[in-house]
């Protein structure tokens, strides 16, 4: 369009300047040729419009926006149209609370209120991309600046209003997948209404005040002392059982020997005890004194 614009600026300028200086007319016919040459050129590369990868295109006709949309490749097409390009791989938009980590420098975390009057800071990425078929119509009533139009303030009204029916506590621990469950149905609700399809919504973090953490902590820590007790009370009845089986074994065992050892039976043992010691290797003398005992010399 640069050519065609260029080129009918140099054809005005050879016929109404260049024909009232004698000096110039002969620069006439020329500056004709010239800015023929730009309008042909101009009409020519506008014709063919190149959609990269990932890309589509969107006609416009004097500020009317066409259904038809152009996907990547070589195209023929009107050269008066200007052709929007659009992206349309997924993009992601971040908004966190720590410097230069988010897609807006500085602290752009989003702070909501939750059911029990806590405030709770939550960093947050969403991935999205605009949808081919909608594009004409995401361009007729957003523009292309949707992200900052439809991506960043829907997001961030669909989390305040979802939060108020959590409290911090479940946010922070068992109903964290439940609530990001919930605020992606809504937010893609919304973005399929417009044009984008929502991808992924992905928490990255929250936050709870510094009370609530302390409360927290003192919960965990109190959790595992109660953890570490009932450790210690098993261990113990676990040594009482294993005392009280050993105390009835050897209760057992002395009633079997009261009971079954008679005197007869203790002079046998007694005898062969003596028996033994006589076979030993050091020379021995028994002698069996009055009432059984026995008196053991050494001969050496």
């Amino acid at each position: 369009m640069f050519l065609i614009i260029l080129g009918v600026l140099i054809l005005i300028a050879s016929v109404a300047f260049l024909t009232h200086d004698e000096r110039f007319v002969k620069f006439k016919a020329g500056g004709r040729w010239v800015g023929f040459l730009f309008i042909v050129l101009g009409i020519i590369t506008s014709c063919f419009v190149q959609i990269n990868a990932g890309n589509i295109g969107v006609k416009s006709l004097f500020g009317n926006i066409q259904n038809e949309v152009l996907n990547s490749g070589l195209h023929f097409v009107n050269p008066l149209y200007v052709i929007e390009k659009l992206d349309v791989k997924t993009q992601n938009y971040t908004m966190s609370g720590v410097k230069n980590e988010g897609t807006i420098e500085g602290d752009d975390a989003i702070r909501v209120l939750t059911s029990d009057g806590l405030e709770v800071t939550i960093d947050l990425t969403v991935l999205y991309r605009v949808v081919s078929a909608d594009a004409p119509k995401l361009l007729r009533e957003t523009g292309n600046d949707y992200r900052d139009k439809i991506v960043r303030p829907i997001t961030r009204t669909k989390i305040r209003d979802n939060a108020v029916y959590y409290q911090a506590v479940d946010l922070f621990g068992i109903k964290r997948d439940e609530f990001q469950q919930r605020i992606y149905k809504t937010i893609e609700e919304d973005f399929k209404k417009r044009g984008l399809m929502l991808e992924q919504l992905l928490v990255r973090n929250i936050t709870l005040p510094n009370s609530v953490k302390a409360s927290i902590e003192s919960k965990i820590n109190a959790e595992q002392d109660a953890k570490k007790m009932e450790f210690v009370l098993l261990k113990e009845k676990q040594e009482a059982e294993r005392k009280r089986v050993e105390a009835q074994g050897i209760a057992d065992y002395q009633r079997i020997i009261n009971t079954g050892l008679t005197d007869q039976q203790l002079q046998y043992e007694q005898i062969k005890a003596m028996k033994e010691l006589a076979l030993s290797t050091n020379s021995k003398v028994i002698v069996m004194g009055k009432g059984g005992a026995p008196m053991i010399i050494d001969a050496k």
